[in-house]
């Protein structure tokens, strides 16, 4: 199966719907947060209202108050509605200008039906206070009023337009980034099915050798290869395990690998500084031990120093998985197993981990970095 860039999803805005609606779902809104800012602003024309007017002192108090507070109210009973409608016209976020037109096709009738209630009413107050209401010509209110809910209008629908468009964009992501992790998941499974077989094979033809020769021998490997398999398919579940799992794992291979060339290698461990707690990917390091076998061992009849150590360096886990005997050729390729490594740390860890092959001493050395994480149980 290729294999899916994980970032050119991020990269290609057309992946994904131009908005959640579509399939149903809304973006989160903040009602609080908005009705803070609505009382806020009508607060803030009372007070401006109120102040200009006792500048004449024919005005009362509370006639600014009237006035300003009765737009409040016919003004607050649409603006619940446009937020009961919102999303029936969330599909359009990513057109501004028909998303706007979808809103301001309704603006006649509010306007008339806002200026008709608001004066409403004012009369009605001003009457039953025994007074009353003298305005301008109604020529003059229903254009002064038109103007002003234009207005007013345009800014709260450019308000709601923001905070919906927000929203979709922290739903767009959620989906984006639950996507990206599927992909992983299921590139991960892949790699780890890639691996398991050259894995499988190799310990196979390892126990085979030694049936007609030593049977005790086999039996023992027999039982060893029974707890590598418990071990990978485990892998299946978890793809992070603790150092030290990772380590016990190795050393069950080795065991295993030993046997065959048990007069040609002499394998040392230098682990006992290492962090074992730390996560790491689920046989990660076997590819790598086992390339040592297969190109390090096989090819030579010299005998061979195999060295892995693991420790912490400068806040990285650096695991080494050196040999003597061989050296790599200038045009060297990597192979399934590097190549998968390499894969299954960039999908974990992105550019934070690396693993290098090259030649080192006398021999060839395949140096794993894995940032530090908090360790597990």
């Amino acid at each position: 199966m290729p294999r899916l860039p994980l970032h050119s999803i991020a990269m290609n805005p057309r992946s994904f719907p131009p908005s959640a609606a579509v399939h149903g779902e809304h973006a989160p809104f903040p009602p609080k947060a908005f009705a803070t800012l609505w009382a806020a602003f009508w607060l803030l024309m009372i007070s401006i209202a109120v102040e200009d007017a006792l500048r004449n002192p024919l005005t009362r108090w509370w006639e600014p108050v009237l006035w300003e507070g009765s737009s409040l109210l016919v003004g607050t009973a649409w603006m619940l509605l446009a937020l009961r409608v919102r999303g029936c016209y969330a599909r359009y976020l990513d057109k501004p200008l028909v998303w706007f037109a979808c809103y301001v096709r309704w603006l006649p009738l509010v306007d008339v039906t806002f200026i008709a209630a608001v004066y409403a009413i004012r009369f009605g107050i001003y009457a039953a206070a025994g007074l009353t209401y003298e305005h301008p010509s109604w020529h003059f209110v229903f254009v002064y009023e038109s103007v002003r809910l234009l207005l007013f209008a345009s800014l709260w629908l450019g308000i709601l337009f923001g905070i919906d468009s927000f929203g979709q964009w922290q739903l767009q992501r959620q989906r984006l980034l639950k996507t990206q992790k599927a992909l992983a998941e299921a590139q991960l499974a892949q790699l780890q099915g890639q691996l398991r077989p050259h894995f499988l094979f190799n310990a196979l033809n390892t126990v085979s050798a030694l049936m007609h020769t030593d049977v005790e021998r086999a039996d023992r490997l027999v039982a060893a290869l029974g707890d590598l398999l418990r071990i990978s398919l485990r892998s299946t579940e978890n793809e992070m395990t603790p150092l030290a799992e990772e380590l016990r794992t190795l050393e069950l291979y080795a065991d295993i690998m030993r046997a065959r060339f048990r007069d040609r290698v002499a394998l040392t461990w230098q682990t006992h500084q290492a962090p074992l707690g730390t996560p790491v990917p689920t046989l990660l390091l076997q590819p790598l031990l086992e390339n040592v076998f297969k190109h390090g061992v096989e090819n030579t009849v010299a005998h061979v120093r195999i060295h892995i150590s693991a420790r912490d360096e400068n806040g990285l886990l650096e695991i080494v998985v050196s040999n003597s005997g061989s050296t790599l050729v200038p045009d060297h390729r990597d192979g399934v197993g590097f190549r998968n490594c390499r894969e299954r740390l960039n999908i974990i860890y992105g550019q934070a981990a690396s693993l290098q092959v090259r030649n080192e001493g006398d021999g060839v050395a395949a140096r794993v970095l894995i940032p530090m994480t908090e360790a597990m149980p």
